[in-house]
């Protein structure tokens, strides 16, 4: 069966505003390597890195040029794409450019690499967005998808085949598959991390986002009582996932309420957040979207014995247990609006705006029928 050698999608030519996203009818299909499988993508969820990388809020230095290349010489906009690297673009390193971004994945498989045993063609699968590469040296060693290597904002995208993940059986949709990984991956790291249980008191912060309300589900799951804090018009939204309370922004609760905090948002707040937890409680966050550079007093940290963990990478047994909760229909996102993919710029805008909860999704033109 022949692939087809050119694909439609998005890609990121350089830093900047939502027009630096240029639409490319004639992106080169690339065919799987031997440890690799080719996935047609189904539907891709819209992120905040996705829109951190964007605009280069991971980046430090910019070095290079421009480079002629056949996937640069036309955009579909009549303009050639400029080739750059970007020293720390990405998640995990250098970014190369023009680069096709989207780290939440589901699609079907269409072919595999000769070393693959494990996927079959016609298999519905989907995978982690920082995909982990542990060495003894550096243990937390990761690759994002849509990152450091093209992702799902297309109609094809090549994965390492140890990534993807079988959800075939799964009863959620194409379109809720997608929404998952990026949300619901890193609300679980920041529970397994945070060591919640049964009996836990936990305060979400942007609980009405993918991540706050993918927490909720799952806190909830693990037989913890949860608080989330969201604005009041989507408080509904927060209390229908699975939260006894929810909490407008700026109403810090009363010092010592709570055994953990997972924490999305940083900014202004975060001093009060520290200040919520009992003493022995753990803060866990993987966001500041209010605001990375943040304030509290170092006494109640260590007078109250506080513990405090970053979370970005991902053990390769929590996106496992993930997959398993997808398979067997034991959480399901709130998908606000899907969208062409054509229309990634409207749905970065409106995912930007806050005026939606839960997810946003894209969905791919149809594929050429001939794979």
């Amino acid at each position: 069966m022949s692939l087809p050698k050119l694909m439609s999608g998005v890609q990121l030519s350089r830093h900047g505003g939502p027009e630096v996203l240029l639409w490319n009818d004639e992106i080169p299909v690339r065919a799987p390597n031997a440890d690799e499988a080719l996935v047609r993508v189904l539907a891709a969820g819209v992120n905040n890195t996705d829109i951190n990388t964007r605009v280069g809020w991971y980046s430090k230095t910019v070095t290079g040029g421009t480079e002629d290349s056949e996937q640069g010489k036309d955009n579909g906009q009549g303009a050639a794409v400029e080739k750059v690297t970007v020293e720390n673009g990405g998640w995990a390193g250098t970014l190369p450019l023009p680069l096709i971004q989207g780290g939440d994945l589901c699609g079907e498989v269409v072919a595999i690499g000769a070393e693959v045993h494990a996927l079959a063609v016609g298999m519905r699968v989907t995978c982690p967005i920082n995909q982990p590469v542990p060495t003894a040296g550096k243990p937390t060693a990761f690759v994002a998808l849509g990152s450091e290597f093209d992702g799902a904002f297309a109609q094809y995208c090549t994965v390492p085949a140890n990534q993807l993940s079988d959800v075939s059986s799964s009863p959620l949709s194409d379109v809720e598959i997608a929404a998952i990984p990026c949300a619901f991956g890193t609300a679980m790291n920041l529970l397994a991390r945070a060591g919640v249980g049964e009996g836990d008191q936990v305060l979400i912060t942007g609980a009405s986002g993918g991540v706050g309300l993918a927490a909720v589900q799952l806190a909830r799951l693990r037989g913890a009582r949860v608080t989330g804090v969201s604005n009041p018009q989507k408080q509904e939204a927060v209390r229908a996932a699975g939260a006894e309370q929810a909490i407008g922004r700026g109403d810090l609760p009363e010092p010592g309420s709570f055994s953990v905090v997972i924490d999305v948002v940083g900014g202004p707040d975060w001093g009060g957040y520290i200040e919520a937890l009992k003493p022995g409680g753990r803060y866990a966050v993987s966001g500041a979207i209010a605001g990375p550079i943040v304030e509290a007093d170092l006494r109640t940290i260590y007078l109250n014995d506080i513990t405090l963990f970053g979370c970005t990478f991902q053990p390769s047994e929590v996106f496992a247990e993930l997959v398993s909760l997808i398979n067997a229909g034991k959480v399901r996102p709130l998908i606000s609006k899907t969208y062409p993919l054509r229309d990634i710029a409207i749905a970065q805008e409106d995912f930007q705006s806050k005026k939606y909860p839960g997810k946003l999704v894209l969905i791919p033109p149809e594929c050429d029928a001939g794979i």
